[in-house]
Formats: structure tokens, sequence, C-alpha cells
């Protein structure tokens, strides 16, 4: 199994009764396999925040209830989460972290094993799909002891990575009977009472690190001594196997200083390993510990073992030699068919446009030849950015018009009040709502827009349209983004309003399972077109689409079409000034 379908399987077994989350790499699957369990109601949320509060609602019913994120999805829920702190839990409360190091499919990099220290809950850290399965378990009880809401921090290399997993049955867990406590209405007066909980709390969970057999000792040869979790103590068994004994933490905050302390004396040289931070080395040193972490080890992106190894042991292991300038440079695109291709192709002409994205699919437009993207920070950011920028450029008096991006599954998340924000304070920004009908990026999940849940029930469908309208917004256009056409007059349509506009592209991912709502609005479109290379000029304007599916030879100077990836949306032929581009005949 893989971390991610362990963590599952371990809710299952451990009898939780809700489940909910955002979908974010690489925690997406977490969800995507408790939703087969059907005695756990899972769900997506809108965005992190509202999973976490759905599980807290669950937690205080009575029953075990978890929510999953990616590791920025935890800045959304970090309100909730501070809070419950203090406010405990009635069931077992877990909240799955999964970070990113290496940014595999993130903006950054951020180590959220201090939102346990800094919201002064307990932390798990497995190291492979058992611990992960057997560690679900731990956190429960954990959770429902302490008053807690407990912290599992997962990174991409333990959620992906496969192991063999011995699984149990379920046990049903019965739910506690709910009872109006004063604990569950934090007003000051409350939770002053509630903070000096918390500390007393630190105290007895810090004992139970170091009682603890998550936190446990390997000893072999005792000339080098390792403090080590998650991922980073299948490194270092990698490279020292029995040549160094270990102290591998399994509860990570608050750390076992005690045993840290007792495990530290019988080596001769103590070696931190942990991805990222130093989360650990630096309150081992502030304990007065000895030990050598970050002077050898990054600080950024993932360990592995041959780094580990070349850093504490100056030893390199033998490897392929590669000539970096015979590897092909492939920089992420844009699938053949993206609905989004022909709005990015259109607004990356228009000079006055400022494009400001946001966490998606079309995130991948910054890059030649599309070259369109100019600003991304974070989910819900690419309206809000471009209404503070758009009152700047006014001001300046720029001439610039800003165009935010986001797709239909960000609106829902973080974007309607984005969007609020420019209506309210009445910005002259174009804002653009790319809807593909689906969550694209992470995979394909539902989200409140497209008409069914994640069991693949019928479920309320939410209308963009209807929402923008709705939240006061006077100026509205809805487009077929593949026809360049309408695309290009409703960009010059959203310069020259005055005022908030808003876009709506509306045609679904190229890679979508159609439902039968999708197929009566869109109908059978796909195809294949072809290139006639007596029509090819060799002028490359197709190429500047930015479709993989096509292909430019240099030497007959024409272009070809991959049969293979072409779904005919005709953005290509759309361009060719000669006409050299039109359906193949069957």
């Amino acid at each position: 199994m893989t971390g991610n379908e362990a963590i599952a399987r371990g809710a299952w077994e451990a009898g939780v009764q809700f489940a909910s989350a955002y979908p974010g790499t690489p925690s997406t699957e977490i969800l995507e396999n408790m939703s087969k369990y059907d005695e756990v109601f899972s769900e997506w949320a809108p965005n992190e925040k509202v999973a976490l509060e759905a599980a807290i609602g669950a937690s205080f019913a009575g029953g075990r209830a978890m929510a999953s994120m990616k590791h920025v999805g935890l800045n959304v829920a970090a309100d909730p989460l501070f809070t419950l702190s203090y406010v405990g839990v009635t069931g077992g409360l877990m909240v799955i972290s999964a970070d990113d190091p290496g940014l595999h499919s993130s903006q950054d990099e951020q180590d959220n094993r201090y939102y346990a220290k800094a919201a002064k809950i307990p932390m798990l850290e497995p190291s492979d799909s058992q611990e992960c399965k057997d560690f679900v378990k731990a956190a429960f009880e954990i959770s429902e002891k302490y008053d807690a809401p407990v912290l599992m921090r997962m990174t991409t290399r333990v959620c992906h990575s496969k192991s063999i997993v011995e699984m149990g049955d379920r046990v049903e867990v019965p739910f506690i009977p709910y009872e109006k406590k004063m604990k569950y209405d934090p007003i000051p007066a409350v939770s002053k009472i509630l903070h000096r909980h918390v500390e007393e709390r630190m105290t007895a969970l810090e004992k139970f690190s170091n009682e603890t057999e998550l936190n446990r000792v390997e000893y072999h040869d005792k000339k080098i001594g390792i403090v080590t979790a998650g991922v980073s103590y299948q490194y270092a068994r990698e490279v020292f196997g029995d040549n160094a004994s270990y102290l591998k933490l399994g509860f990570t905050h608050p750390l076992p200083m005690d045993k840290i302390r007792a495990f530290a004396k019988e080596v001769e040289t103590l070696y931190v390993i942990e991805e990222l931070d130093p989360f650990m080395e630096e309150q081992i040193k502030a304990a007065g510990i000895e030990c050598v972490g970050k002077e050898k080890l990054p600080l950024m992106y993932e360990l592995n073992p041959d780094i580990v190894r070349k850093e504490l042991l100056n030893e390199e292991s033998e490897t392929i030699e590669i000539n970096p300038e015979e590897i092909a440079k492939r920089p992420p695109t844009l699938c053949a068919g993206c609905p989004h291709r022909g709005f990015l192709y259109q607004l990356s002409k228009e000079k006055r446009a400022i494009a400001v994205s946001d966490i998606g699919c079309y995130a991948l437009s910054g890059m030649d030849p599309l070259n369109c993207k100019d600003i991304a920070i974070c989910m819900g950011g690419g309206f809000s950015v471009a209404h503070g920028a758009q009152l700047m450029f006014d001001k300046a008096q720029t001439g610039k018009k800003c165009f935010g991006m986001m797709g239909d599954s960000t609106f829902f998340h973080s974007g309607m009040t984005s969007l609020l924000d420019a209506i309210y304070n009445n910005s002259n920004v174009v804002l653009t709502v790319m809807d593909n009908r689906i969550t694209g990026m992470t995979g394909h999940q539902e989200n409140p827009g497209t008409g069914y849940n994640i069991k693949g029930e019928p479920a309320n469908a939410t209308d963009i349209e209807a929402v923008v309208k709705a939240l006061g917004c006077k100026h509205v256009k809805v487009v077929n983004p593949l026809k360049l056409d309408e695309v290009k007059e409703a960009i010059e349509w959203g310069i020259n309003v005055e005022g908030p506009a808003v876009i709506i592209t509306r045609w679904p991912c190229v890679l979508k399972k159609l439902s039968a709502e999708d197929k009566a609005e869109f109908g059978n479109y796909k195809a294949t077109n072809v290139v006639d290379h007596e029509k090819c000029i060799g002028c490359k304007r197709c190429i500047k689409t930015g479709c993989p599916a096509l292909a430019y030879d240099k030497k007959t100077k024409k272009v070809s079409i991959d049969k293979g990836q072409c779904v005919a949306c005709d953005v290509c032929a759309q361009v060719c000034p000669k006409g050299a581009i039109g359906r193949e005949e069957k």
C-alpha cells in the first residue's frame, strides 16, 4: 500500500466515522481511498478550513473524525486549528498535513512540524506505510486520552511510496454522547482557563513522549548515534545500516528530551537527520545536547541516501555519468485540447493585460511559448492580488488592466470572497473563472459545481454565473474558451468595462470522463486534425499556442500533428493563416 492508502485503512480500522478534505498533492489519495469505506462519511470540502471545521463538528458530536490536506492547506485551516488546541475534542480528531520537500507540486516547501509546536498539539511522523496505518490508530487514542487534536505529519515520499502492510479488522468505537460544555464556547474568560489546560497537557505529553514505544532506540555500533524521524529514518538506515545506533522518533512533538539525552550519552557522535528545517536539532541543542545536523545536511529540498552518504561519510555512490546537454528539456505544459489554452493564448497577445494566476493547470502558462502569466501567489490570490494591483495601476495611470484567473474548484475554495472584495470596492479589474467542470490538476476530484459528490452520487450543483451575479457583479460574460474570436471579444470588452467584470470560460477538461450533463451540454466534440503540408508555410504560429500535439520539423519546415494526442479543439486551426489545419477524413 502507499502511505496514503494505509492512512485511510488505518482510519477505517480505528473506527473513524467522518473524513473531510480538499484535494492537494501529495495528500489527495487519502480521502479518495477513505471514500471506498462505506462505514465512513467522506466528503470533499470547498477548502481546508471548512474540512477541519466539519471534522471538529463531527468530533464534538461524539464521532472519531479526520481532515487531510497538503501542507499549504494547513495555512488555510490554521484559524480553527489553534483554537481547537485550547478547546480539545470529544471523539478523537486527527489532522493530516502532507508536506512536500523538494516542491514536486507546490509553491513552497514549508515545514509544517512548526504548526504542532506553535499550536501546542501532539504530532506523529510515520516512516513507512505500516507505520502510517498503525500511527493512525495511536493518534486517535492519544487524541481522546489527552483531549487534543493530533497532527499527522506526512511527506511526499511517505505518501506515495509503497510497502507491505499487515491489515486488521475495523473496530467500531461507540459514539460519545454529546454534553453541553463550557469549553465549546471559547470566549476570552473561558480561553484563559483552557490555556492553562493546554500547558498542563504539554507536560503530560512530554512524559508520554519519553515513555511511548512510538519512540524507540535501536542500538548497534555506538560510535555514531542518529536521531531521526519520518522518511529520513529510511535514508539513514540505508546508508549506515548496523554501523550506527538509532533513536527513531515516531512521536515528534513534544520531543522525548530525556530519552534523547540518555541516547546521546551512549554514543560518541550524535547526528540529527531530518528534512527541511532543523526542527528537532534546534530543540536538542537548546537542551544542551551536542549534536551535528544542518552544519552538514542541507536546509532545502528532499534528502536521499546519496546526500546523507556524501555529507556525513564523505562517500559517493557509483552512478552513471549523464551529459546534461543531451537531456531534452520538457517543461510542464497544458494537455493537448486543454480548454484553458484558447483563453491564455489570446490573453498573452494583449499588451495592456497583466495576468494574475492562481493555483491550478493555468499556472503552467507563465513559460514560453504562451508566456501569459505574470503573477501567482496562492489559492484564491488570483482575484484579490489582481484587485490590489489594479488599484495601483489605476492610481499610477499606467493603462494596464489586470486579469485575475482561477479555476472552478479554486473559485469555490477561496475565490468567492476575493471576488466580493473587488465588487465591494468597485475595482476596475477583470476576473476570469476558468470552469473546466472538475478539479483538474490534482486528478479530477468532484467539486460543488460538478453535480456529483466523492462517491459519484448526484449532488446539488452550484451555478458559478448565478453566484457571481448574486455577489453583485453587473458585468458578466460566459464564453467558450476554444473559440478565439469569442475570447478576443470578451477580453476587449473586459478592458473597456468600468468597474469589476467577470468572464467565465466554460468547457470541460479534455481528460474528464464526461457526465450525462456534460454530454448534453457539450456533445461529442472530440475528433482529430491533420496538417495539409502543401498549404503549411512553416510560420509556427500554431506552435506558439503551446499544444504538445504539434511538432515542427526543422528539415521540412512543416508542422505535424500527433494523432494520439489531438482532440480537434481547433485552437491551432484558428491561428493558422493559410487554413492548413483541418479535420482528418475518416
